[in-house]
């Protein structure tokens, strides 16, 4: 209950927050300034639209699609918090996941802005906030819990049958995540390991964190990796030019402690960790939202660290670590990363340039999509 207040309160003061976040050293290969830019107003040319969930100027909740300076084009409107969006091969179809224990999930046409009806959760159950569709397009996968227990679940929904759910696959953990398509037949799944009553957690002296994966057609577990510390519960997923998995954890250990919050893992092997001093970890806040591989680069948000990491993939090695206010989605759009922030700020930058910094409308949420031109 203590950390909803806490990031109620975060998103509550982030105009106040605008003129007083800490500038971070850059701490290795990347040393440009980021320069503001004039946020006109004016729209972009027709490309890549950005996708998430928003919180709306008059305190609502809403999915936006929008143009690469943040501008939006529809917005659909969302009952409560909405946290991560998949997006149909394709584009035709996009779905919005409430905030975890989450009660829905939003249907809509991201073209016209059409919603489709919503989608309560089972009874008994909640929405993680996260999905994928198949390489195809006909199926959903969304993470799911049983409400009493947390006991994790993948729904298999049909698209052709009008969002129907035809499957569950269960027994591979407790809470999970994010889930994202490893390859065509292969579901990669950031289980938590975390048993939550709400958002409080029960099992923090028990819990089992895992990168699991899943046969797509069967849902039997193909392999699973663990890390040594139990108390980084796996969150957050991205696949990497290389294939590799990437995943951002949330570490529940004490206040005082840091651990590695990233790491990479390539199918056969062990996760391994991205590389930072203590003082670097402890700017995340123990909380990584949002990743996205770029030519052999990781970029990584902390929105509770209003912060953001680059590191160079190979090496494991953290190049650059710079300030930005409730950073949170991230997606890499004509070879460069597009990283969004709760403050409106839209920064558009490279491995090798710090790039520049717009101001847009929209007050994201922790994390992006994009529709594809």
């Amino acid at each position: 209950m203590q950390q909803m207040v806490t990031d109620l309160t975060r998103r509550a003061l982030l105009k106040k927050a605008l003129g007083a976040a800490i500038f971070l050293p850059a701490t290795g290969l990347l040393s440009a300034c980021v320069s503001a830019g004039a946020g006109s107003g004016k729209t972009s040319a027709k490309g890549d639209r950005i996708i998430g969930c928003s919180r709306t100027a008059a305190g609502q909740y809403a999915v936006v699609v929008a143009d690469q300076l943040g501008q939006p084009i529809h917005q659909i409107a969302l009952p409560e918090r909405g946290h991560g969006v998949a997006i149909q091969p394709g584009g035709a179809l996009a779905v919005a996941f409430a905030r975890r224990p989450g009660s829905y999930m939003q249907a809509f046409r991201p073209d016209t802005g059409e919603a489709l009806p919503l989608r309560p959760a089972d009874n008994g159950r909640h929405y993680y906030g996260h999905g994928t569709f198949s390489a195809d397009g006909r199926y959903l996968f969304t993470t799911e819990g049983v409400s009493a227990t947390s006991q994790g679940v993948i729904g298999v929904y049909d698209t052709t049958a009008g969002l129907q759910k035809v499957a569950e696959y269960t027994h591979f953990g407790i809470g999970p995540h994010e889930v994202v398509l490893a390859d065509e037949y292969t579901l990669a799944i950031g289980v938590g390991g975390v048993h939550t009553r709400g958002r409080e957690p029960l099992n923090l002296e028990t819990m089992q964190p895992a990168l699991v994966y899943l046969d797509i057609r069967t849902g039997a577990v193909l392999e699973q990796a663990v890390l040594t510390d139990k108390r980084l519960s796996i969150r957050h997923l991205a696949v990497t030019d290389t294939g590799e998995i990437a995943c951002g954890q949330q570490y529940r250990g004490l206040p005082d402690q840091a651990a590695p919050l990233v790491h990479l893992h390539q199918r056969g092997g062990a996760l391994r960790p991205l590389l930072g001093e203590t003082e670097d970890w402890m700017h995340f806040n123990h909380y990584i939202a949002s990743i996205a591989s770029l030519d052999g680069y990781l970029l990584a948000t902390s929105p509770r660290g209003n912060c953001y990491g680059i590191w160079h993939e190979a090496s494991g090695e953290l190049v650059d670590l710079r300030p930005l206010t409730d950073a949170s989605g991230v997606a890499v759009s004509q070879g460069q990363w597009l990283v969004g922030s709760g403050a409106g700020k839209i920064l558009t930058r490279t491995p090798a340039d710090a790039g520049h910094i717009a101001q847009s409308a929209v007050m994201w949420d922790n994390h992006w999509n994009l529709l594809l031109s």
